[in-house]
């Protein structure tokens, strides 16, 4: 749960070097943003692929936040479901929206991070359906 919050931390302070420092070298990152953005299910992978991803979400999203205030401790992995809330870079134009992650670790590192704006959708992949 630590492991969780810190990372969560570091997203919102828009921290990246904090976050991959708290992901396994072999981490996946599939972006529920990204997507919802209208652009590919992408997968980032490893360290590089992590950095790559937040450019990619911070040249489309001047500001964003995440907040979860349900935060499930599962073992080695955590669901958390929350909102989304963001402002264009170049509209300015402002939203909020549901939102969930789901998180994998190993050794106190994540290893798979999905998240999804359907937090149905994250509660389903973590075999906690509803």
């Amino acid at each position: 749960m630590d492991a969780f919050r810190r990372g969560l931390d570091a997203y919102n302070r828009r921290d990246v070097e904090a976050m991959v420092d708290g992901a396994d070298p072999d981490v996946t990152w599939q972006p529920g943003v990204l997507r919802g953005l209208g652009g590919q299910a992408a997968v980032y992978r490893g360290h590089e692929g992590v950095r790559e991803g937040f450019r990619d979400l911070f040249e489309a999203l001047g500001e964003t936040r995440l907040d979860y205030p349900d935060i499930r401790d599962i073992g080695d992995r955590i669901v958390a479901i929350g909102s989304f809330r963001a402002r264009g870079m170049e509209s300015g134009a402002e939203t909020e929206s549901p939102h969930a992650t789901v998180v994998d670790y190993k050794d106190g590192k994540a290893i798979r991070i999905r998240s999804y704006f359907d937090p149905d959708d994250a509660l389903e992949a973590a075999g906690l359906s509803e």
